[in-house]
């Protein structure tokens, strides 16, 4: 089928719209997950010439975003039979580390798709969770793709984003349980040091970074965390990021060794290489 123009094509209106804000493309099969080019997300591309090509000759395929900069990176809240993901993003949103969210998609599956600045990260997967996290080498399906009869639908979008650490999520819902030292007497040198670390975090490490330096501050038994503030305020995170990331600190501290351990969360190869399942 061949479409003449944007307003009786809307795939290729979407499509276009994603590679004018950077993010490559490609099509996937009408009502499908699957690619519909030989080498798959491989072949994704920002080029309008061939984003017009492949959407005016089959407009009813459907849009795929490579996830990963500079597409963004991608947090599938899932729905199934067994269970959904609603309660864990509910968990996340109160801890503050869903705010860099800037779109907010509904999945054929009644789930939800937030997307998130994009970063070099692997995949990853909290089954216990119902959870998915999309980014290098991956991709997800986008408005107005339909799978099974369903559309994927756009809920809302704000500008001003920022990234999803997902070190920091499974930290939150899947802690690895760990022996914790009693809280001595402080020992300057060892927060100078956690600081001087800190201090040299590059940007898309600097939270993660300041929420793993402070744990282990407070395991050590050094609760004055001011060392670690300053240190991240030299790499630029805002005083708001700084504090939401060490209050997040100070409550897993707090919780008892072997809380919330529903499930293990199970890594996925963060190879540019391999093909994620889609979302």
């Amino acid at each position: 089928m061949i479409a003449r123009s944007e307003h009786d094509n809307p795939r290729l209106a979407a499509a276009r719209r994603h590679a004018q804000a950077g993010w490559p493309v490609f099509p996937c099969k009408p009502g499908e997950k699957v690619p519909a080019t030989r080498h798959g997300f491989r072949d994704a591309a920002t080029d309008p010439d061939r984003i017009t090509w492949w959407w005016t000759r089959h407009s009813e395929r459907n849009v795929a975003i490579v996830t990963g900069c500079p597409g963004p990176d991608v947090l599938d809240v899932d729905v199934r039979p067994g269970g959904n993901g609603f309660a864990a993003f509910g968990r996340l949103r109160r801890e503050g580390l869903l705010d860099g969210a800037s779109t907010y998609v509904r999945t054929p599956s009644g789930g939800l798709h937030a997307y998130f600045t994009g970063s070099g990260q692997g995949n990853g997967r909290l089954p216990a969770h119902h959870l998915d996290f999309r980014s290098r080498g991956g991709y997800i399906l986008a408005p107005p793709s339909r799978v099974a009869g369903r559309p994927y639908t756009l809920l809302g979008h704000r500008d001003g984003t920022a990234g999803l650490g997902w070190a920091a999520v499974t930290r939150l819902l899947d802690p690895q349980p760990q022996h914790r030292p009693g809280r001595a007497a402080g020992c300057p040198a060892d927060t100078s040091r956690l600081a001087g670390w800190v201090a040299r975090l590059s940007e898309g490490n600097r939270n993660d970074g300041l929420f793993w330096a402070a744990n282990r501050a407070l395991d050590a038994g050094h609760t004055d965390l001011s060392q670690l503030a300053d240190a991240a305020r030299k790499t630029g995170l805002d005083e708001r990021e700084i504090t939401r990331t060490l209050a997040s600190a100070r409550r897993h501290a707090d919780r008892p060794l072997g809380a919330d351990l529903p499930g293990r969360a199970t890594p996925e190869p963060a190879s540019q290489h391999r093909e994620a399942e889609p979302s």
